[in-house]
């Protein structure tokens, strides 16, 4: 593990975003940095087919969806 240096602003806005995602500011950093090299290798993905996409090749499948009635 290693020491990543990031301005004040951005540790900031990593500190908002992980309370909002009930992350630790940490693991907001690192979703944020494997989102952006997932995104730069996948330029054609949008971010919920990346999302998608690693929560099939996680096991995770959606329950079916249930129609309004």
């Amino acid at each position: 593990m290693g020491i990543v240096n990031i301005d004040d602003e951005l540790h900031d806005q990593i500190r908002k975003a992980s309370a909002v995602a009930c992350r630790s500011i940490n693991a907001q950093a690192a979703f944020w940095i494997k989102m952006g090299m997932l995104s730069e290798l996948n330029p054609t993905l949008s971010f919920n087919e990346i999302v998608a996409r690693e929560l099939r090749a996680a096991g995770v499948e959606p329950p079916p969806l249930r129609s309004a009635a």
